[in-house]
């Protein structure tokens, strides 16, 4: 039986536990200030272990918070198991915007079409 580690790169465990598709989009993710782990900016190599809070930006924030920690890619059932997820909920579906797209082959938006897309953008 091999001894679980102490610590692990916040890349890998952000990959190993599905939050992140790909370990390069993960380290990216790191990289541009989309990850913080305790409170502080992450690096990819920032070690992650039991107990720490990652906040992760991937299409809506994640919080998590670490249970377990896993360095290779599991089924979404397990790698569930390694988390406590804190996240707040999405935003129910009203409240999104109206869309704004137009019909193909209407042509160029009129000076009446773009005056009215601007107000429903709100500028």
């Amino acid at each position: 039986m091999t001894e679980s580690p102490d610590h692990l790169r916040v890349d890998r465990w952000l990959w190993s536990v599905r939050i992140y598709k790909t370990r390069s989009q993960a380290t990216d993710g790191c990289q541009g200030g989309h990850v913080r782990v305790n409170g502080r900016p992450a690096k990819p190599a920032t070690p992650v272990r039991v107990g720490d809070r990652v906040v992760a930006r991937v299409g809506r924030e994640w919080v998590l918070e670490v249970t377990a920690l896993i360095d290779k890619r599991v089924g979404a059932p397990e790698a569930a198991q390694c988390y406590i997820d804190h996240s707040p909920p999405p935003p129910p579906k009203e409240e999104a915007p109206p869309s704004l797209l137009r019909d193909r082959a209407t042509g160029r938006p009129t000076k009446r079409d773009r005056r009215t897309i601007d107000r429903l953008r709100g500028r």
